[in-house]
């Protein structure tokens, strides 16, 4: 009871991020579903890509009643992406889930370089082929898949460099791109946890949902007012301290 009453703020916290980055929801999700409320891995994966989609889902509605999200990039970015996000939850199958959680952390770390990276909104996009862009969804896609990341941190900074988008319009994109990406992979997830023997905790998936997208909408309604460069700055730390915290723990159990 206890940790269930912990995961409260992580929930919120979860939708916070992706309201107010676009991104790093499913990089707190897992987590929170881990250490908190002691789910197995693929669970926590399965049940991070169910919470995942359904918040960036919630939390794209008023950017797209704003005119905000870029369609194109959308199928450009988010077709591929559900493939490749199927393509990464059937390679799980046949992989340990304490695999999959040391590359979460891998992955998360690569995400903190991301997020300490500024971003020059004024720097012109290079052309870029669309070949390229499809192949950066459908890898994005197969990362999603695998380790339960929505990849927000991997495609806002896509779409603001190669896909000419400013921040803004590069957030609320991200979010429906996110959402497309996390349902086709739980859709696959339901395979991984039947072979299993797993059964999802729907009320967990509920609770976070719902919390997470409350925090979405707080997140929307003060993003605006915040500077995203130091927001992303001190995210970009978090995710390096958390990241250590499970490689720490995660990467002795391979050996």
């Amino acid at each position: 009871m206890a940790a269930f009453v912990l995961a409260w703020p992580g929930a919120i916290a979860i939708g916070l991020s992706l309201g107010l980055l676009g991104s790093g929801g499913s990089i707190l999700t897992v987590p929170v579903l881990v250490y908190l409320l002691d789910q197995p891995e693929k669970l926590a994966i399965a049940s991070s890509l169910a919470i995942v989609g359904s918040i960036a889902a919630a939390g794209s509605l008023p950017y797209m009643r704003a005119g905000l999200v870029n369609w194109r990039a959308v199928a450009l970015f988010g077709l591929p992406g559900m493939a490749g996000t199927y393509a990464g939850a059937w390679i799980a199958m046949f992989v340990p889930g304490i695999f999959q959680l040391v590359l979460f952390a891998v992955v998360m770390l690569a995400a903190s370089v991301l997020m300490l990276r500024p971003i020059d909104c004024d720097k012109p996009a290079e052309p870029r082929a669309l070949w390229k862009i499809t192949m950066d969804g459908l890898i994005v896609g197969v990362v999603t898949g695998l380790v339960g990341v929505g990849g927000g941190f991997l495609v806002v900074p896509a779409l603001v460099l190669l896909g000419g988008l400013a921040m803004r319009e590069a957030v609320a994109t991200s979010l429906v791109i996110i959402a497309l990406k996390s349902f086709s992979g739980f859709y696959k997830y339901l395979d991984v946890l039947a072979q299993e023997q797993i059964a999802l905790d729907l009320d967990i998936i509920l609770l976070v949902s719902v919390l997470g997208i409350a925090g979405t909408f707080a997140g929307n309604a003060i993003g605006g007012r915040l500077p995203q460069d130091k927001l992303k700055k001190t995210f970009g730390a978090f995710l390096i301290v958390m990241g250590t915290f499970i490689l720490i723990r995660s990467a002795p159990a391979l050996f």
